[in-house]
């Protein structure tokens, strides 16, 4: 017959019974933005493969909730402000340098409502919308495209240049501010395709991919919590009090 017995020691007990709510909560928490993080890459997939709605309404942009509408397919009419072009600084999807080029678009039917377009990718030696003059569409141009709301400034994030007409968030507030554009949409459209003939700007590079590694994280807390119990046995074991006594 076993005679096993366990005399826990006072501080490591305590330790342990409090460390261990921690380590299981953060893994349960990551389990619940596990299945968030899912169901919000569906919901973003399920957008951009749905049939384009109308913009929402210019009168409704000072209360609107452009997150609500994250990659949501929409459609839009207008004439380019292609004297007001932008530049923001990114890569291609091999990882060479360049810019999208961003364009305040006024929208047909609207006397002042206007919509920054992302029309594209361009590598740094096409910056100069003279080097693609025949990529500027003139008059009423309609397109299809998917609503972004404004990015934050990470950490990372390097300054604008205004004057040097190179920025490193799109903010459509702050970009507006200054062209000294009034009645912008509080989000940006990223083309689908460019209306233009011409390989530049490169429309269409939407992409959902965010990072989902809640999983692992979640396995990590798990794993931790495990740790601490076998390290709390383990030092007991060593101290002669959890196991079987010898006789």
């Amino acid at each position: 017959m076993t005679n096993r017995f366990f005399r826990p020691l006072l501080w490591p007990t305590l330790l342990t019974a409090a460390m261990l709510p921690v380590l299981f909560g953060l893994g349960f928490w990551q389990v619940e933005r596990l299945e968030w993080k899912r169901e919000l890459i569906a919901t973003m997939t399920e957008r951009m493969a749905a049939e384009p709605v109308s913009l929402p309404a210019p009168e409704s942009w000072p209360s609107l909730d452009a997150a609500a509408l994250e990659y949501a397919r929409v459609s839009l009419t207008g004439r380019f402000m292609h004297e007001h072009e932008l530049h923001y600084f990114t890569q291609s999807e091999t990882g060479a340098p360049g810019y999208a080029v961003i364009v305040p678009l006024v929208l047909a039917g609207e006397a002042d409502a206007i919509v920054f377009v992302d029309r594209g990718f361009v590598p740094v030696a096409m910056k100069d919308p003279a080097a693609r003059a025949a990529a500027q569409p003139e008059g009423q141009v309609s397109l299809t495209g998917i609503l972004r709301t404004p990015q934050p400034r990470g950490a990372f994030d390097g300054a604008d240049d205004p004057e040097g007409n190179v920025w490193m968030v799109r903010d459509p507030e702050k970009m507006s501010a200054h062209l000294g554009l009034t009645h912008v949409a509080p989000f940006i459209v990223e083309a689908e395709t460019d209306p233009a003939a011409g390989p530049w700007p490169k429309a269409g590079r939407t992409r959902v991919d965010l990072p989902n590694n809640h999983l692992d994280y979640a396995l990590t807390w798990f794993g931790l919590a495990l740790v601490l119990i076998a390290i709390y046995l383990i030092y007991h074991r060593s101290q002669g009090r959890f196991g079987r006594p010898k006789p």
